[in-house]
C-alpha cells in the first residue's frame, strides 16, 4: 500500500495502483487481493458472553474469605451456617449477573441493523458490493448519503462535502478537492482524501481505495483502543482492600482466641472450632449481596432516566469522578449550525437574537434581500418534509423560516433557470432565477465572493464598493469568535446571464455568521459540577477560537481567562511531563484544542498518573481510545458511533449532557451508602466477637450460641444494612467535593467508628449479662436468651447511629429512608416469630419470658445508642 498517497496526484497514484479509472479492478484481481488483505472489516468488540459476565462476578476477595469460610463450617459440622453463607454467595452472584447481561443486552439493542454497501467500478461496470469486499485499488463512486467504506484518495470531485466529525472531531463538513498536499498536513485538512466511516453530505466525487480494514485511520483509532488498557473501577480497588484487610483481620483473630483458650487450659480442637466459629462470625455475609443490590438499584435508577450502565460497579466510578474530558462537538454543542449573527453592507453586526431583529428585518431592504439570497442560492428540497443536505444551507432555510418567510412561496415564485455549483476552488455558488426579469444570487467565502462585488448595496441603491479593507478586519475579528462567515451578493439583469459572466458586476449584501450552537441545558449542568469539585475539560479535534467560544458560552471559559486555559494539540508536549510547571500548566488547562486521538488517550493516562478518577464523554471513533482508557467512558446512544459505543462503560441514551449529572448523583449516593452499610455490618459483627469473647474471658454465660449467631448475620444484619444501600443520600451531595480516589472505602475515622459502636453495642450486652448473672442470678439459658435479645434491638437501633455527627438526629438521610423503617419493623417480626413458633424456638434454643425481662432488654438495647451517640457527638466522627 502506498504511504500519503495525499502528497502526489491522483494520475501518479492510479498509475502507482496500476488501475484504469473507467475499468477499476478486475474480478479475478479483486478475488485476489481480497485473500490478500482479507475482508475490509475492523475486528470488532464483541459483547461480554454469558460465562464471561457470571466469571467477573466471582473475582472479589470477599467472595473468597465466605467461600473458605462456607468449607470450614461443613467441615466442623455448621451446616446451617454454611448453607447460608452459599446462599448468599449465590443471591449476590446472581443479581450481579443479570443486572450486567440486561446492560449488555441494552447495548445489543442499540447496534445499527443492515450492512454498508458501496458502488464499485469493477472490470469497467459499475456495481453495487458490500463495503467488507472492497480492495486496494478498487475506484468507488460517492454521493450524498453515501458512507465512506475505507480510506481513498480522489480523483474527481464535483461539489463534494463531507462530516468528518466523527473521525476528526470537526463540526463543519469539509469540502473535497484533487489538490496535492504537503507531506505535514494534518488528517482534518487532507481534502483530497476520503475516510472511512464518515458520510457524505452533498455532491459526488469518485476515489480510488488505498487502505482497507485495520489499516484505515479508523481502523487504526480502534487499534488503539484494543491496546489501552482499563483502569480498575475506583470501587473494584477499595472493595479488594477492604476484603484484604479482613482477610488478615480474621486470621489475627481466630489466631488469638485460639491462643487465649489454650493459655486457659481449653481443648485444642474446642478452642479451634470456637474460633473457626467466631471467625466466620466477623465476616460480613451481607456485604456482597448489600454493596450488589445498591449498585443494582442505582442502575435500575438510571436505566429509567435512559442511562445505560454496563457494568455495575462503573455506577460508583461515576460517583468518585473528579475530572470529566467531554468533546465539543454533538455534546456541548447541539451538532448542526445555526445563524449566530449577521452584518448587512452597511456594516452594523445584528445579534439575531435581538428583540427587534425580526423588525429589522422587515424593514431593512438590504437584511431583506440578503434572506431571500439566502433561500434561493441554496439547493436543500424544501418540498420534503425531513430534508438533508449541507448544514450551513439547511440552517439557512430555518433562519428564514424562523424569521416568517414563506420559504416554499419564495421557491416557487423565483423559479431557478442557471447554476454554478460550489466548489471547492471557486469557494462559491450562484443561481439565475426568472420572473420577469432575470436576477442572480450568489453565497460563498467572502474572500472569494469580493472579488466578483463592484457594489454595495445601501438601502434602495447600489454604490461602488471601497472598504475592503475594512471588511476583511471584521471578517477576521468574527472568525476569530469561532464563527463561520458566508457572505452574500446579488444583481438584476434584463438578459440571461451564463456561467461565464453570471459572477460579473455583483453587488455586495452583507454577511452572515453561523456556529453550532451550544446546547441549552449545558450550562446550568456545569454550575453544578463546579460546586460538586468536579473538574471539566474540553478535548477536541476542533479549532482553538470556535472551542474558546463555545466554552464561553457554557460557562466553562470566563471572559478574561488566561490564554494558558487553552493549548493547542501541537503545544500539549508530554514527553515533557516530568517538568513541574509544564504538568501545573497542563492540569490547569480547560481546553485542548486541534488534539489528535492518541493525543487523547495520553491525556487521560497524564491525568490518571496525577492521581486522577478520571470521566470521558465522547462519540467519535476519534474519541474510542480514550473512552477505553479512562476509568468511566460515557457514549452517547443515538448519535455515538458503534465503536464509541462498544467500549464505554456509560450509554446515555438520549444523548443529554445532563444526564451524567444524575449518574454522577447516583454514584456519590451509593458510594455514601456502602459506606454506611459497611460500617454498619462490620460494627454489628464486631459486637458480636467482643460479646462472645468477653464472655469466655470472664467466664459469663455465653451471650451466643451458634445458631443464634446464624440468626443474627441473616436478619438483623442483611436486612437493615439493605434498607442503607436503598438510601437516596444527602441532600446537599452534589455540593460536596469527590472523595479521594485514593482513599480507601473504610478510612481511620470510619474504622474509630466501627470500634465505638461495636464496643456500645457490646457494652449493653455484656451489662444485660452481668446484670442477669449476678444480680437477678437467672440460669445461663435465661442469661443467654436476655442478651441475643438485647443484641437483636441493639444492632437494629445501631442504624441511627450512621448519620453524620454534625446533622439532626431526628431528620437525616437514615430517619427519612422508608426501607430503614421496614427494616427494622420486618427484623422485629421475624424474631417475634422465630420466638412464637415453637420449632425455631428450639432450634436456637429460645425460652418463654416475661413482660418485665423484655423491658429490662429495651432499656439495655436503648443504652447502647445513647453510649454511642455520646461518644460520636464528642469525638465529633463524620462517618459519612
Amino acid at each position: 500500500m502506498v504511504q500519503e498517497p495525499f502528497t502526489i496526484s491522483s494520475g501518479e497514484f492510479l498509475d502507482l495502483m496500476g488501475v484504469v479509472p473507467d475499468q477499476g479492478r478486475s474480478l479475478d484481481e479483486a478475488r485476489l487481493l481480497l485473500k490478500q488483505y482479507g475482508y475490509n472489516q475492523i475486528p470488532q468488540y464483541k459483547p461480554k458472553s454469558r460465562s464471561r459476565i457470571l466469571a467477573d462476578q466471582l473475582f472479589d476477595p470477599i467472595v473468597y474469605i465466605l467461600a473458605v469460610a462456607a468449607v470450614l463450617a461443613f467441615v466442623f459440622g455448621d451446616v446451617m451456617e454454611a448453607l447460608a453463607i452459599v446462599s448468599v454467595l449465590l443471591i449476590s452472584i446472581s443479581i450481579g449477573f443479570f443486572m450486567e447481561l440486561k446492560a449488555v443486552r441494552s447495548l445489543e439493542a442499540l447496534r445499527k441493523l443492515g450492512e454498508v454497501k458501496t458502488t464499485v467500478v469493477r472490470s469497467g461496470k459499475k456495481q453495487i458490493v458490500r463495503a467488507a469486499e472492497i480492495v486496494p485499488g478498487d475506484i468507488i463512486c460517492l454521493q450524498r448519503g453515501d458512507v465512506v467504506p475505507a480510506d481513498g484518495r480522489l480523483f474527481s470531485v464535483d461539489n463534494l462535502s463531507i462530516k468528518e466529525s466523527a473521525l476528526t472531531g470537526e463540526s463543519i463538513p469539509v469540502f473535497k478537492n484533487d489538490d496535492i498536499l504537503p507531506a505535514n498536513t494534518s488528517l482534518t485538512e487532507r481534502t483530497n482524501m476520503i475516510y472511512r466511516g464518515t458520510t457524505v453530505l452533498t455532491g459526488f466525487g469518485k476515489a480510488i481505495i488505498s487502505t482497507t480494514g485495520k489499516n484505515t485511520e479508523l481502523g487504526r483509532i480502534q487499534q488503539m483502543g484494543v491496546n489501552a488498557e482499563k483502569e480498575r473501577t475506583p470501587l473494584e480497588t477499595k472493595l479488594n482492600q477492604l476484603g484484604k484487610r479482613l482477610i488478615w483481620l480474621t486470621l489475627v483473630l481466630t489466631f488469638l482466641i485460639v491462643l487465649i483458650g489454650c493459655f486457659r487450659g481449653k481443648e485444642l480442637l474446642f478452642m479451634i472450632e470456637t474460633g473457626v466459629a467466631l471467625a466466620v462470625a466477623s465476616i460480613p455475609e451481607g456485604l456482597p449481596i448489600v454493596a450488589t443490590i445498591a449498585l443494582a438499584q442505582g442502575m435500575y435508577r438510571l436505566s429509567k432516566k435512559d442511562v445505560i450502565i454496563k457494568k455495575l460497579e462503573a455506577v460508583q466510578t461515576l460517583g468518585a469522578t473528579d475530572v470529566i474530558f467531554t468533546d465539543k462537538t454533538g455534546t456541548l454543542t447541539e451538532d448542526k449550525m445555526k445563524v449566530y449573527n449577521l452584518a448587512s453592507s452597511k456594516g452594523e453586526v445584528l445579534d439575531v437574537e435581538g428583540g427587534d431583529f425580526k423588525r429589522r428585518v422587515k424593514h431593512d431592504p438590504v437584511l431583506n434581500r440578503m434572506i431571500q439570497a439566502s433561500i434561493l442560492c441554496n439547493n436543500i428540497d424544501v418540498n420534503v418534509d425531513n430534508p438533508t443536505g449541507d448544514s450551513i444551507e439547511m440552517a439557512l432555510i430555518g433562519f428564514a423560516r424562523g424569521l416568517g418567510y414563506d420559504v416554499n412561496a419564495i421557491k416557487g415564485e423565483y423559479p431557478e433557470y442557471l447554476e454554478l455549483p460550489f466548489n471547492a476552488n471557486r469557494k462559491l455558488m450562484a443561481t439565475v432565477h426568472h420572473n420577469g426579469d432575470f436576477v442572480v444570487y450568489a453565497k460563498g467565502a467572502f474572500e472569494s465572493l469580493i472579488s466578483h462585488c463592484r457594489y454595495y448595496q445601501d438601502e434602495n441603491e447600489k454604490k461602488p464598493f471601497g472598504n475592503t479593507e475594512e471588511w476583511y478586519e471584521k471578517i477576521d475579528s468574527l472568525a476569530a469568535q469561532g464563527l463561520r462567515i458566508l457572505a452574500f451578493a446579488y444583481k438584476e439583469t434584463e438578459k440571461a446571464p451564463t456561467e461565464d459572466t453570471i459572477l460579473d458586476q455583483l453587488v455586495f449584501l452583507g454577511i452572515i455568521g453561523f456556529l453550532d450552537p451550544a446546547r441549552k441545558d449545558v450550562k446550568a449542568t456545569l454550575d453544578v459540577y463546579k460546586k460538586a469539585g468536579i473538574k471539566v475539560v474540553m478535548v477536541t479535534g476542533d479549532h482553538p477560537s470556535t472551542s474558546k467560544k463555545i466554552a464561553q458560552e457554557v460557562g466553562l471559559l470566563e471572559a478574561n481567562a488566561s490564554p494558558t486555559k487553552i493549548i493547542r494539540g501541537n503545544n500539549i508536549g508530554l514527553e515533557n511531563s516530568q517538568n513541574k510547571e509544564r504538568v501545573q500548566r497542563l492540569l490547569n488547562a480547560t481546553i485542548f484544542a486541534r488534539v489528535s486521538p492518541e493525543q487523547k488517550l495520553n491525556l487521560v493516562s497524564f491525568y490518571q498518573q496525577n492521581g486522577h478518577i478520571v470521566g470521558m464523554i465522547g462519540d467519535g471513533i476519534n474519541d474510542v481510545p480514550a473512552l477505553k482508557k479512562a476509568d468511566i467512558g460515557i457514549a452517547m446512544g443515538i448519535r455515538g458511533t458503534e465503536a464509541a459505543r462498544e467500549v464505554a462503560d456509560v450509554i446515555l441514551k438520549n444523548d443529554k449532557f445532563t444526564a451524567i449529572e444524575l449518574a454522577i448523583n447516583q454514584g456519590r449516593v451509593i458510594f455514601q451508602n456502602i459506606r454506611q452499610f459497611v460500617v454498619y455490618l462490620l460494627s454489628c459483627n464486631l459486637a458480636e466477637i467482643l460479646s462472645v469473647g468477653f464472655a469466655a474471658l470472664l467466664n459469663l454465660p455465653s451471650p451466643l450460641l451458634p445458631l443464634q449467631i446464624l440468626f443474627l448475620n441473616l436478619v438483623t444484619d442483611i436486612f437493615p444494612a439493605l434498607a442503607l444501600g436503598l438510601g437516596k443520600g444527602e441532600s446537599d451531595i452534589m455540593d460536596q467535593p469527590p472523595k479521594n480516589p485514593k482513599a480507601p472505602i473504610i478510612n481511620r475515622i470510619q474504622w474509630y467508628a466501627i470500634i465505638i459502636y461495636g464496643f456500645s453495642i457490646c457494652a449493653s450486652v455484656m451489662g444485660m449479662v452481668a446484670y442477669a448473672h449476678f444480680v437477678l442470678r437467672l440460669e445461663p439459658i435465661i442469661i443467654n436468651n436476655l442478651a441475643f435479645y438485647t443484641l437483636v434491638l441493639a444492632q437494629l437501633l445501631n442504624v441511627f447511629n450512621m448519620p453524620k455527627s454534625h446533622g439532626s438526629f431526628f431528620v437525616n438521610e437514615v430517619t427519612r429512608n422508608p426501607w430503614v423503617w421496614g427494616a427494622i419493623l420486618l427484623s422485629i417480626a421475624i424474631t417475634g416469630l422465630a420466638y412464637l413458633i415453637a420449632p425455631i424456638a428450639e432450634a436456637l434454643s429460645l425460652k418463654n419470658l416475661s413482660g418485665e425481662t423484655f423491658t429490662i432488654v429495651l432499656v439495655f438495647a436503648l443504652g447502647s445508642l445513647l453510649l454511642a451517640q455520646l461518644l460520636k457527638r464528642l469525638l465529633a466522627f463524620k462517618v459519612s
